[in-house]
């Protein structure tokens, strides 16, 4: 199966759920990011700006997970799955930027897991981590689903 395929396969069989879950997910552990069924989604007709807050809210909601498992788990259980080349560099940029950082993680292909679960090893504010997820994450998705939504009607996927 192909992208293309599994892609149309998530958004009909999942919708918005599959978006949900996949964003949930990678805020967690998994290393698939979101964008490709958000873009999926919206190539093949399901509401852009819906993908992109879905997908946001997922994020948030993994993002707290793994601020948590962080907070619970700390340094040692971090290093074993994201190892210390990971830490030592978010570390340094965590504390450059703070909530910053995690915004900056959130929007680029920095991966948010690492910053999501190095706010709880650092016991980060959990509003400023949600603030930060968000400023990230929404305008990302926007642009991603936006992309998707283009990519729908120049294939003639859906109408405009």
């Amino acid at each position: 199966m192909d992208i293309y395929q599994f892609a149309e396969y998530i958004v009909i069989n999942y919708g918005y759920f599959g978006i949900f879950l996949i964003a949930f997910t990678e805020a967690v552990i998994q290393p698939v990011i979101p964008d490709i069924f958000i873009i999926g989604a919206a190539a093949f007709g399901l509401d852009s700006i819906t993908c992109a807050f879905v997908a946001s809210f997922g994020s948030l909601t993994g993002g707290y997970t793994g601020y948590f498992l962080g907070k619970k788990l700390g340094t040692d259980t971090f290093l074993k799955i994201f190892k210390e080349k990971n830490f030592t560099r978010g570390k340094d940029f965590f504390e450059r930027f703070g909530v910053w950082g995690v915004a900056i993680a959130g929007f680029t292909p920095i991966p948010y897991k690492v910053f999501a679960w190095l706010a709880g090893i650092f016991k980060m504010n959990l509003l400023s981590f949600g603030a930060g997820t968000l400023l990230g994450r929404i305008p990302r998705f926007l642009l991603v689903a936006y992309f998707g939504y283009s990519l729908g009607v120049l294939f003639g996927l859906h109408a405009p």
